[in-house]
C-alpha cells in the first residue's frame, strides 16, 4: 500500500509540476491569430515568432511547431532562446509557432483504457484530432500568411514531449526533427515504448532526427532509457540522441536542456 500511495505522489508531482515555478519571462514582439479548428471544434489561439533577418530577407525559413505554446506558458522562453541561438550562429534562423492550450491532457494524450490513467486525465484521448488540426489546418494558416520552407520541427516537454514521440510513431511525415524532453512515456502502460518495433518505420534513411531527454522522475526515467536501449539496438537508420539528465527535476529539465536540443535537432 505504501508503494502505491508513492507512485501516486511521483505521478501526480510529474504531471501536476508543468507549471510549477513561475518565471518572469519577456514576452516577446509576435504575432497572433485565432484558428477556428473543424478538427478540435473549437477556436485556437496561435502565436508566431519570427527572427529579426525575416522582415530584412525574401528567403523562406523553416518552422518550429510547439504544444504548450501560450503567452503564459513555453512560448516566451523559447522564442527568446532561438533568438539567442540564431544571434550566436548556433542555429539557422527558424519560424516559431505556438500553440495556446485549452484542454491540455485531451489534445496531448491518445486514446487509452487504462483506469489509473484516466483517473488523472479524464478527457483523454484527442490526440488524433490534435493532430490532423496541426496538419491539415494550422500548417495551411501559417504557409499561407509566412515565408515558409518545408522542413519542419516539433519541441514539446511531458505531456507534449509525449505527443511528440507519438506523432514520430505514428504520423512520422509530419516533421523533420522531433525534440521530446521528460516525454510522459508511462501513459497508457508505456505502450509507445513497448511497441516501438511495430510502429516505428522499417528505415527512416537518415532523414528524421530524434532527440530526446529524461529527467530523475523514475514513472519517465525508466521509459526513456528503454526507449534508448531499443535504440542502440535497432537499424532503422534513425539520426538520434538521448540526453540522460538525472540532475534535473521533472519542473526543471525544459530551460536546463533547450539549448542543446536545439541546436543538435535544428541543425543539418
Amino acid at each position: 500500500m505504501r508503494n502505491i500511495i508513492f507512485y501516486f505522489l511521483l505521478v501526480t508531482i510529474t504531471i501536476g509540476c508543468k507549471k510549477g515555478i513561475v518565471y518572469n519571462d519577456t514576452v516577446p514582439k509576435h504575432d497572433s491569430l485565432t484558428i477556428a479548428s473543424k478538427f478540435v471544434n473549437e477556436d485556437r489561439i496561435i502565436n508566431i515568432w519570427t527572427p529579426p533577418n525575416y522582415n530584412q530577407t525574401l528567403d523562406s525559413l523553416p518552422v518550429l511547431y510547439m504544444p504548450d505554446g501560450g503567452i503564459k506558458e513555453d512560448f516566451p522562453h523559447v522564442a527568446n532562446t532561438l533568438a539567442k541561438l540564431i544571434k550566436a550562429n548556433k542555429i539557422p534562423p527558424y519560424i516559431l509557432v505556438g500553440i495556446e492550450n485549452t484542454k491540455r491532457g485531451r489534445d496531448l494524450c491518445g486514446p487509452t483504457n487504462i483506469e489509473y490513467d484516466l483517473s488523472y486525465i479524464p478527457n483523454a484521448g484527442g490526440a488524433n484530432n490534435f493532430r490532423n488540426f496541426i496538419k491539415n489546418e494550422l500548417f495551411t494558416a501559417i504557409d499561407k500568411k509566412y515565408r515558409t520552407a518545408t522542413k519542419k520541427a516539433i519541441i514539446g516537454e511531458s505531456l507534449a514531449g509525449l505527443f511528440v514521440v507519438e506523432t514520430f510513431l505514428l504520423d512520422n511525415n509530419m516533421f523533420d526533427a522531433y525534440i521530446a524532453i521528460d516525454p510522459s512515456l508511462w501513459f497508457n502502460e508505456s505502450y509507445l515504448v513497448n511497441n516501438f518495433e511495430n510502429l516505428s518505420k522499417d528505415n527512416y534513411n537518415n532523414q528524421k532526427k530524434l532527440w530526446f531527454a529524461g529527467s530523475d522522475a523514475v514513472d519517465i526515467s525508466k521509459h526513456t532509457k528503454t526507449l534508448n536501449n531499443k535504440l542502440e539496438q535497432s537499424d532503422k537508420n534513425l539520426i538520434w540522441k538521448y540526453s540522460d539528465e538525472p540532475n534535473e527535476q521533472h519542473n526543471t529539465i525544459f530551460r536546463a536542456t533547450k539549448e542543446k536540443a536545439l541546436i543538435w535537432a535544428l541543425n543539418n
